[in-house]
């Protein structure tokens, strides 16, 4: 965090910054990797979920590959400003499933002079925004798009393509049921539905 001098006072510069992908592009261990300097620098770090990621550990984030980092798990976007207070960082995994709230908390944060790390997915299955991230990409001082690799032509790949039929646009789940896919792969077999 930056630290402003201004007629004798300190000031903390709190900055939102956005990880965003698709599936298995690697946002959640970018997302560890931050978090994990930061407490190398002896930085106050916390670290927040949605409670319905459930997928490799009810309280841990963890990434596809298996690195993990203790968080706490919240119903809400709302809590996390009840854990957060005297954080000088802090995390937040998978924030396409927060309510529209999410931005106005770390804007908050920010103001407050805390750093603000945030990973999810920017597009859903269909290839539209997801949830509140279009909002938290506006609204951050520094974005990271981070690209997987498809898994049809080995090209960069940056749509999470739904291997199952499901229409409802929250679905937890791996590779038995996402793939990665460029954009000529992802319309290709958008169009075939």
């Amino acid at each position: 965090m930056f630290l402003e001098k201004k007629a004798n006072k300190i000031y903390h510069r709190g900055w939102i910054e956005v990880i965003c992908g698709s599936m298995f592009s690697g946002k959640t261990e970018e997302l560890i990797r931050r978090l994990n300097r930061a407490r190398i620098a002896r930085q106050k770090v916390e670290i927040f979920k949605p409670a319905i990621d459930v997928r490799y550990d009810e309280n841990n984030v963890v990434s596809h590959d298996a690195k993990a980092i203790i968080s706490t798990p919240v119903q809400n976007a709302a809590q996390i400003l009840l854990y957060a207070n005297d954080a000088d960082v802090v995390g937040i995994d998978e924030a396409q499933f927060f309510d529209d709230q999410i931005l106005d908390v770390c804007n908050q944060l920010a103001d407050k002079g805390i750093r603000v790390i945030v990973a999810g997915l920017d597009m859903d299955f269909k290839g539209r925004p997801f949830g509140p991230m279009p909002n938290l990409l506006a609204a951050a001082e520094f974005v990271t798009k981070v690209h997987a690799i498809c898994m049809s032509c080995g090209e960069l790949a940056q749509y999470s393509h739904r291997l199952v039929p499901d229409s409802q646009q929250v679905m937890l789940g791996e590779t038995e049921s996402y793939e990665p896919l460029c954009r000529n792969c992802f319309t290709e077999k958008m169009s075939i539905r």
